[in-house]
């Protein structure tokens, strides 16, 4: 597995290209960085570890391919690919795609392994760093800590039994071998159980920071996969019960006064960090506007509809014309979305109760005014659901219905005046659309803060772990804590099952969780995108509830047998 040996170092091959004579082999490499010479200092740990921050960062803004970033969402029984659906490609062509040689598992695989290779590093590098103090030592032991156990969790999640490497890597193995499932999840157990003795608590350290808190979340999901359920338990409620948490439910942050509801200030620009008041979140992902370091999300424009494609036959000149506004500022709603997740009708229509606030339309937007015809047109400001234009939709362009419309998600958009991401430098865009609207994202990237965790998503955890128990009441008391936030009928102890908390992780964590991840956690992925994904549900096997060994590690990990998954060729 050649790829594991990468450093975030790597300058320190020029040390070895151009080492001739004894005297260069003898000389201190002052100019270059190496661990030796750099992982000395406070500064220096901090720069390595802000180096793993960002390889999560990379992973969760889609920065590392967006082909392998959209297979963690789609492809699942939220959403499917609307730009490949004729004839079907990518992973909506499940079992034709997604084998040893596709680019979605070797690029997550690597992506994740690139992190533990760094926290390695930090790690053991730590111990013996003088200059450092205990507090300081026990920061960066266990933030890189959880990172490794964050990372071998979603792997082992996705895979199966990983290949665990622990130590800092000085020259490339070869010979590498899969634990188990569970001796992942060990591993995961007692890096997190450690760093959770080291870490502080949220309220005590910056903004993005891990602490313990977040750690104790990861444990909580750990423990799950390990059918611990009492250990996730209590994992999961010493995040819950700690003083310096809890669940948003009222109206808080920049647009806590103008129309809208708790749930959409959870997702508003700048509103996610724990300094702003937003004790929910357990670990932000920080990113800024015009910082030359940050790194831009890339979701928005992808679960975004084409609306501008969107048309209709206007009724006085019987030619086709555009549903929104095309002016020379991007329209409040329609954006530049592409349409390339596509989520099912699962989602869209068929888990909800009545008054369900994240299914408001401050956060899924389900009909959209015409602004785009003239004004003097007898079209001009009628609904398109409501006054039947969507019906009239003929059959040749059902790319309509597909892909330039459907129910519009705001979470990973801000509202309408705040900054986003131009071409150039940042604009705040104009509201251009007669009828107000919705800003949903003016570039292929937003500069917004986004979560790796949620309190809410503890609840849920400590909900699964009831129910592995078969304490259905406490399993439903925990879900009503969610429920009653967003106004929502209550569940009760006889509608707890597996799938009644799948429905209700996907009402409270749409296009948050990696949904692949979760399913294949589960051993359920097989199962849900059958049922419920009119296109790669057509061809998935049971065998891909766990994704493929990357071929590239097989052939490559010459000293010894890297077995592949049953299923796979």
């Amino acid at each position: 597995m050649k790829k594991l040996i990468l450093s975030i170092y790597i300058l320190t091959i020029g040390t070895v290209l151009f080492s001739c004579k004894k005297s260069f082999l003898d000389e201190e490499p002052l100019s270059i960085y190496t661990p030796d010479n750099s992982l000395q200092t406070v500064a220096g740990f901090q720069q390595a570890i802000n180096n793993v921050y960002n390889g999560v960062r990379n992973i969760n803004f889609g920065n590392i391919n967006l082909d392998t970033y959209f297979g963690l969402y789609y492809a699942t029984d939220f959403a499917f690919n609307a730009t490949d659906y004729e004839p079907a490609a990518k992973l909506n062509a499940y079992k034709a795609t997604m084998v040893p040689s596709y680019l979605i598992p070797t690029n997550i695989w690597t992506a994740y392994y690139k992190i533990i290779t760094n926290a390695n590093l930090v790690i053991s590098r730590v111990p013996n760093a003088a200059q450092l103090s205990d507090a300081d030592k026990n920061s960066f032991l266990g933030q890189a800590l959880f990172f490794r156990a964050y990372c071998y969790n979603i792997l082992a999640n996705l895979y199966g039994g990983v290949p665990i490497e622990l130590n800092e890597l000085t020259e490339p193995r070869y010979d590498y071998v899969r634990a188990s499932r569970d001796e992942v999840y060990q591993q995961c157990k007692k890096d997190l159980q450690q760093a959770v003795g080291l870490l502080k608590n949220i309220n005590e350290v910056s903004d993005g920071t891990v602490n313990k808190q977040i750690a104790s979340h990861v444990l909580t999901e750990v423990l799950i996969s390990l059918k611990d359920y009492d250990g996730a338990i209590a994992s999961a409620s010493s995040v819950i019960s700690y003083s310096g948490v809890s669940l948003m439910t009222n109206r808080f942050g920049r647009r806590a006064t103008t129309p809208g509801d708790v749930y959409r200030d959870l997702f508003e620009y700048n509103n996610q960090n724990y300094s702003t008041g937003n004790h929910e979140g357990l670990l932000v992902i920080q990113t800024a506007l015009n910082n030359p370091a940050a790194v831009g999300d890339q979701t928005a424009w992808a679960i975004v509809p084409s609306l501008g494609g969107l048309r209709i036959t206007e009724t006085t000149s019987k030619t086709k014309q555009t549903v929104l506004y095309n002016g020379s500022f991007v329209d409040s709603i329609s954006s530049n979305g592409v349409g390339w997740i596509r989520p099912t009708s699962h989602f869209l229509y068929e888990i909800w109760t009545p008054g369900d606030i994240r299914n408001s339309s401050y956060n899924i937007v389900r009909d959209i005014r015409i602004s785009g015809v003239p004004s003097t047109s007898p079209d001009y400001g009628k609904w398109y659901v409501k006054d039947g234009y969507k019906d009239k939709t003929l059959p040749a362009d059902f790319r309509d219905t597909i892909r330039n419309f459907y129910p519009v998600i705001r979470k990973a958009s801000p509202s309408a005046g705040d900054f986003v991401a131009a071409a150039g430098p940042a604009v705040v865009t104009n509201l251009t659309n007669p009828f107000g609207g919705i800003l949903l994202n003016g570039a292929t990237k937003l500069f917004m803060q986004k979560y790796v965790a949620r309190l809410a998503e503890t609840y849920l955890l400590r909900a699964e772990a009831y129910l592995g128990k078969s304490l259905t009441q406490k399993a439903a008391d925990d879900i009503n804590v969610l429920r009653t936030r967003a106004n929502a009928t209550p569940a009760t102890a006889a509608d707890m099952s597996m799938d009644y908390i799948l429905d209700e992780r996907l009402r409270e964590l749409y296009m948050e969780e990696f949904r692949a991840v979760t399913l294949t956690r589960l051993g359920l992925l097989y199962d849900r995108d059958k049922r419920f994904n009119p296109k790669s549900g057509l061809s998935i096997e049971t065998y891909h509830n766990l994704w493929p060994i990357p071929a590239t590690e097989i052939t490559q990990n010459t000293g010894a047998v890297l077995q592949q998954n049953d299923g796979y060729q």
